[in-house]
């Protein structure tokens, strides 16, 4: 394989074969892998790019408090970045990306805005418990709670996945979710928004990660009946459905030989980095979208037109 690393528009250029329908498609980085779950940013070539320096916020969520789970890096990051921008308070929960949440933090300082970091395990429904009170005790209110954390893992057959991965991909992936949805309920108010993270693979069956799309397909349920559920108390409940981005996630699932090719099935013939997916994020939550609650958002290069 020959790689072209002419950077532009923001992403690297690849001209040549790798087992896909298209020979001549542009790719978000070369061969890499990390051996660890949910994968570090800092350690990614290239390091992705989370923020836009022309998107300039204008008070959409001023003096909001939005609670963004995996908002250490990748597309919690990119969340994290424009939220704060946007005039609103930031607590992010992390796993155990130490360099990634610091890094975040002080990222979020240099441009004027407040952030909270909290460390744990969201699987633990008395840490999700914890947060929900941090929260509390620090602002006074929860305005937006955004379930972006999670784990997928590749393997080839049904067969492959072991008893313990698939209960902890469940876990990570679901039970967080119902767990810090749970306990935020309670202090969330008319006009407040919660928004989950679905994924492209969930619409076409990614055959290569079986427990994880049947996360994700769960996780429009979920929305949709808790969209209902909220509907005349006025918080409205959305599902984002990204395609590849190029986040943490990607390095620490995939074999090196599948990064070059991530999203070249997209009618965009690329995929995409996480700053953007950051106005989708502002959209569901803000009063920009105010009449919409139950609904899917589809951002994946065309990859999956619904």
């Amino acid at each position: 394989m020959e790689y072209d690393y002419a950077y532009g528009n923001n992403y690297y250029k690849y001209n040549g074969r790798v087992g896909v329908k298209s020979t001549v498609y542009n790719i978000l980085a070369p061969e890499q892998e990390q051996n660890i779950q949910p994968g570090m940013e800092y350690l990614m070539n290239p390091l992705p790019i989370f923020d836009n320096p022309n998107y300039k916020g204008s008070g959409k969520l001023k003096d909001k408090v939005a609670i963004i789970t995996g908002g250490d890096s990748g597309l919690g990051r990119a969340a994290s970045i424009a939220y704060v921008k946007e005039g609103a308070k930031v607590v992010i929960v992390y796993l155990n990306e130490d360099k990634d949440a610091f890094d975040t933090k002080n990222y979020i300082n240099s441009l004027g805005g407040e952030c909270h970091l909290i460390k744990g395990d969201i699987t633990n429904h008395d840490f999700c418990k914890r947060v929900v009170m941090e929260t509390m005790n620090k602002y006074g209110c929860i305005d937006i709670l955004v379930n972006n954390a999670g784990v997928q893992y590749q393997q080839d057959e049904l067969e492959c996945i072991s008893d313990e991965q698939f209960d902890w991909t469940m876990k990570v992936n679901i039970y967080g979710m119902f767990y810090l949805t749970k306990e935020a309920l309670p202090y969330m108010h008319p006009g407040s928004s919660i928004i989950n993270i679905s994924s492209v693979t969930a619409f076409y069956g990614e055959p290569q990660l079986i427990d994880y799309v049947t996360t994700k397909a769960a996780i429009v349920g979920f929305t949709r009946a808790l969209a209902r559920n909220l509907a005349l108390k006025n918080i409205r409940v959305n599902v984002i459905a990204p395609g590849f981005f190029w986040t943490p996630l990607q390095p620490a699932c995939w074999v090196k030989e599948k990064i070059p090719s991530l999203g070249s099935d997209a009618a965009m013939a690329r995929g995409a980095m996480p700053y953007e997916l950051a106005p989708t994020f502002v959209y569901l939550a803000s009063d920009d979208s105010s009449y919409m609650t139950g609904e899917v958002i589809h951002v994946n290069g065309g990859q999956v037109m619904a």
